[in-house]
């Protein structure tokens, strides 16, 4: 039977969850292609204010990897826009000149962040924060600004302002209420938050109105209505969203605040339906991800023609945990005619309970500090409790039962997936469940905002009794209960020399693995049997396989390697050809001292490496990207070593090494140490007669300065305990975990110790010659062999 066409417009939290849940109902029935305007694969945006904070990477954040849409044989178009629907033709038109029919089609565009029109809006300086870029604008601007103003005290705002300050930025924050997040909170509650706040750091302009962003090409300052001004170097406007309807209205769809749908998510065209932020339901248009994520259950059982009642709407609430502080509120905020209420203040503990009653029933609820009864309270308020059910539900509680004991098994404990505490116990007794990553890799539960993780544990502990503490241990993924470990030592005593060998001996879970164990199952073996293991390609991250890094419009860029920094006219000439034949939109040199070329399009990748006849600066992957290399004693009045030859030493030995995680160094000729060693993976310092090595720096947003590892006299000797340090790395850090974390998980002075063994020092040294010597550069072989391109580009880019 054909395949049904379905076209998903927007790669966001809603309309990828449509998918999935499609996907469990009928994973064979359609034919899928989704379109996202972002060059990345499905991620949390409900966990960006952790990227800006410092705490996580996009890859952390990432729900749906590369290898998903590969593994479900859904066609993605990142950094593609659909800019037309052709509703009577059942065609989507994008930016890049495509089109293609559908047979159905979601639209999920989501929502754009509200931009306030006030004059200077359009200065250098002020920003949205609502997506990856946003989050890139303020990372760039802490480095070289240090007065960021945030306009909004709702939700948002706070967590950019929490961001902006361990940037290590001075933050004001203004808000046009008398308190803040005056939607999820009272007054009492927003006050105490504000308390809270302040003693972070962080400085509130209440009651205030913006009337002006000053500047001349670049934000200065802001002036408020009453004419006061502050001085600020960045503006963060977090007002509000507003749905993305204009795809939509353009279509002939109607829309009024969002796109109008029914309870089946249809729209007012035939075979076109509308989730999430962008889609209007019964007057209500939702932010929430829970609301969205049942959105997307209701018209995937719809989609694939099985019965049911279709969306009925959602009962709000909001379970947070803004910057460090706990806050939860349901329902009713606010006091009415018709309400009576109970508050409960603990100065103490800092801890405020406000409940609302109409009628003997309980209609809404404010916790602040403590929010454990969030989930309970919701429950009830869903049932339209009486209060004395919530009187005799805590009197349980306080005798003898925990939290989530008292329970019902249909009382939500996740509740952006919608998951009862039934189904976590079901999956925690039928599949043997024991940690919270298994929990959430089979029943969705903390997958989003991640605040009811320790409800999760505390159900693993109530199910699985003592011996919960001793099995939850960090497993490499929902995959396998085993460490990594455990699964290196099976690998090495059961002589194992594939994944999927490894995945069936040791009883995966999952029969094909997932996007986090297949790389690191191939990194462990190729670690452990340099020699026996081939490569598998297919397990690597998409942009290893590709030879180059995806860009925001879907086209990609690439790095030749250039050895310390160094180059010649005959390479310049190669890269200039290479540029001007396929109109390369920029060249631009990196921090690594590297030539990168942007703009290149997918099927030109295997002809631009044939043309350029270079090896590869794997500025995409896992292993040492570059060397960076001041000018040295060759050149400078201050060095004192051959810092240059010292760098190309380096990065020749090195090359192509696969190692946990990105390693980049630094090799400077003195203390000035123009090439920054001093937050590099590995940084070399020379002074008169000694070169210093450094390791565990890092440069990124998780700053960090590099640790004295030893001193030398000779080059031979940098090399030695280099070599011996990266092998020590390779063989027990975690599948990617950077050297800078490695360092102060495993302590320098036990590395130190191994490194400083010449008998240790020897071996590592013997280990990590055996895994560079079976490196080959994999486009030399391209260049060296008859392989057509349309054979390299189907070997190594469609597989």
């Amino acid at each position: 039977m054909e395949k049904k066409r379905l076209i998903l417009i927007g790669n966001g939290m809603a309309g990828i969850r449509t998918i999935e849940e499609i996907l469990t109902l009928m994973p064979d029935y359609f034919d899928i292609t989704v379109f996202g305007k972002e060059p990345y694969p499905n991620y949390n945006r409900i966990q960006l204010s952790k990227v800006l904070q410092g705490d996580t990477t996009l890859q952390d954040i990432t729900l749906n990897e590369w290898e998903w849409y590969e593994a479900n044989a859904i066609r993605l178009y990142p950094g593609e826009t659909v800019i037309e629907i052709d509703t009577h033709n059942q065609m989507v038109s994008t930016d890049k000149g495509k089109q293609m029919a559908y047979d159905y089609l979601i639209i999920a565009t989501g929502s754009n962040p509200f931009m306030l029109p006030l004059p200077g809006v359009d200065k250098e300086g002020v920003t949205a924060f609502r997506d990856i870029e946003d989050c890139e604008k303020m990372l760039d601007a802490s480095k070289h600004y240090k007065r960021a103003a945030v306009i909004g005290g709702g939700l948002l705002g706070l967590e950019a302002a929490r961001g902006l300050l361990n940037l290590g930025m001075d933050v004001d924050v203004i808000h046009i209420s008398d308190y803040l997040m005056e939607r999820q909170l009272d007054i009492a509650a927003g006050k105490l938050l504000q308390k809270e706040l302040e003693a972070q750091g962080m400085n509130f302009w209440l009651e205030k109105q913006t009337a002006e962003i000053i500047g001349k090409k670049r934000v200065t300052g802001l002036r408020f209505s009453d004419g006061g001004k502050i001085p600020v170097d960045l503006v963060v406007m977090a007002v509000g969203i507003k749905p993305n309807v204009q795809l939509a209205q353009e279509a002939g769809i109607e829309v009024n605040r969002g796109i109008v749908v029914n309870d089946y998510m249809e729209t007012s065209v035939p075979n076109i339906y509308a989730v999430g932020e962008c889609a209007e339901h019964n007057g209500m248009v939702y932010g929430l991800v829970a609301p969205l994520y049942d959105q997307g259950k209701a018209l995937a059982k719809h989609i694939c023609g099985m019965n049911h009642t279709g969306y009925k709407g959602s009962v709000l609430s909001t379970q947070l945990k803004v910057s460090g502080v706990h806050v939860f509120s349901t329902g009713l905020i606010h006091e009415t005619n018709q309400t009576k209420s109970i508050k409960v203040f603990d100065e103490w503990r800092n801890t405020y309970k406000k409940l609302l009653i109409e009628k003997d029933r309980l209609v809404g609820a404010v916790l602040f500090g403590d929010t454990k009864e969030g989930t309970k309270l919701l429950h009830l308020i869903k049932q339209g409790a009486n209060i004395e059910d919530y009187f005799e539900s805590q009197s349980a509680t306080d005798s003898q039962e925990s939290t989530v004991q008292a329970m019902a098994d249909d009382e939500i404990i996740c509740g952006c997936n919608g998951v009862s505490k039934g189904t976590i116990v079901s999956a925690i007794q039928t599949k043997g469940l024991t940690t919270v990553e298994e929990v959430k890799g089979c029943t969705n539960a903390s997958r989003s905002c991640g605040t009811c993780k320790s409800l999760v544990q505390d159900l693993l502990t109530a199910t699985l009794g003592e011996g919960y503490e001793a099995n939850e241990k960090e497993t490499i993924c929902s995959c396998t209960d085993l460490s990594r470990d455990e699964v290196i030592e099976e690998i090495r005593t059961k002589h194992l020399t594939h994944s999927k060998e490894v995945m069936h001996v040791l009883g995966w879970k999952s029969e094909e693995g997932c996007s986090k164990c297949k790389p690191a199952l191939n990194y462990y073996l190729g670690m452990l049997y340099p020699e026996e293991h081939e490569d598998e390609r297919e397990s690597r991250f998409v942009n290893e396989r590709l030879h180059a890094n995806i860009q925001k419009d879907g086209t990609y860029s690439v790095v030749p390697r250039m050895y310390g920094g160094v180059t010649n006219a005959d390479d310049l000439r190669t890269i200039a050809d290479v540029a001007d034949k396929y109109n390369v939109g920029m060249i631009k040199l990196t921090g690594g001292q590297r030539i990168d070329l942007l703009g290149i399009k997918k099927e030109d990748l295997p002809n631009v490496w044939k043309d350029l006849g270079m090896p590869s600066g794997y500025a995409y992957g896992k292993t040492l990207r570059t060397v960076k290399t001041c000018v040295g004693s060759q050149f400078c009045r201050f060095g004192t070593q051959d810092s240059t030859g010292m760098g190309i030493q380096l990065e020749k030995k090195f090359e192509g090494l696969n190692t946990p995680h990105k390693v980049k160094m630094g090799v400077s000729a003195c203390p000035r140490n123009c090439a920054e060693g001093g937050i590099k993976d590995v940084g070399i310092i020379g002074l008169d007669g000694i070169w210093e090595v450094y390791v565990g720096g890092n440069g990124g947003t998780d700053l960090r300065k590099a640790d004295l590892l030893v001193k030398v006299k000779t080059e031979a000797e940098v090399l030695e305990y280099t070599a011996a340090f990266l092998q020590y790395y390779r063989e027990n850090a975690r599948y990617l975990e950077r050297t800078s974390h490695f360092v102060e998980r495993v302590g320098l002075e036990m590395i130190q110790e191994i490194v400083s063994n010449s008998e240790l020092r020897k071996q590592l040294n013997e280990r990590m010659n055996q895994a560079l010597s079976v490196y080959k550069e994999p486009w030399k072989e391209v260049m060296e062999s008859d392989t057509t391109l349309k054979q390299l580009y189907e070997k190594v880019f469609v597989k």
